[in-house]
């Protein structure tokens, strides 16, 4: 006999059932992505080509599946679809394997794949427009916190003590890095995203996550200076870093923060 989960279902359903749902919820992302920096809905209209606006048909739509069946290229146009769109599916999908595998269908699971969604969606667009919407954060914050409700409201306390922390540091670099350095060394864009992130995962936690990004994002800049990529003073979009850092400690921060401080 199937052993069975505690959550009641089988893994033979569990794993399919996340690669699948995690799949849907990529190419949600992508028109997240797409439509939300230009300020256009994400409902309306249905899914176009964004070259020759022909509607997408149902059958064209599976992620990652009418990639690889279209040879990556639109049915009516032929040209070429970028390959952000089965990337963000693919990211999906293994966030959703990881978060099971680390976490479990679990509440603290189900935080952290939300997380883990908004941050990827936040990610590619920091890095493809340099900006961070308020329609992803600003909700994000509110979803953080109401998640954070069970299993004890007092968990609350905890993701606004993140928030107001991790939101704290970086509005004050944003605000002293004029000051110091002659130019904004931060926007307001990522204050909001390290707020997001912190009503997620509590005070602890995101202080591994802003570390996490910091390390990574400053490792890239030094990687792209060195190999002449980047000039010293180029925009860096810091909230694709910011965002990493904030699904590695939904995923380890705790064992992380518990080998640290052990």
């Amino acid at each position: 006999m199937t052993a069975v989960r505690p959550d009641g279902l089988p893994p033979a359903l569990t794993w399919p059932f996340v690669v699948a749902f995690a799949a849907l919820l990529g190419s949600f992302l992508n028109v997240c992505i797409s439509r939300l920096p230009r300020g256009e809905s994400v409902v309306s209209p249905p899914s176009h080509c964004p070259r020759c606006r022909t509607p997408i048909r149902c059958y064209d739509n599976i992620p990652l599946v009418s990639f690889a069946v279209l040879g990556g290229r639109c049915r009516a146009c032929r040209e070429p679809i970028s390959w952000r769109y089965p990337l963000v599916e693919a990211l999906a999908v293994l966030v959703g394997l990881l978060v099971l595998w680390r976490l479990g269908a679990t509440w603290d699971g189900l935080r952290a794949f939300v997380l883990s969604l908004l941050l990827i969606a936040v990610a590619f667009t920091d890095l493809e427009t340099l900006l961070i919407p308020n329609r992803i954060t600003l909700p994000g914050i509110v979803a953080g916190l109401l998640l954070r409700l069970y299993p004890s409201p007092r968990e609350v306390m905890d993701g606004l003590w993140g928030g107001l922390v991790a939101g704290g540091i970086f509005y004050l670099i944003m605000w002293v890095s004029p000051m110091v350095f002659g130019r904004e060394g931060m926007g307001f864009g990522d204050v909001k995203l390290a707020a997001m992130m912190g009503a997620f995962l509590g005070l602890s936690v995101v202080l591994v996550a802003v570390f996490l990004g910091v390390v990574a994002g400053g490792v890239t800049a030094i990687v792209l200076l060195l190999s002449g990529l980047r000039r010293l003073g180029e925009y860096l979009p810091f909230g694709t870093f910011l965002a990493l850092g904030g699904v590695l400690a939904a995923l380890w921060g705790r064992p992380l923060l518990a080998w640290y401080l052990g």
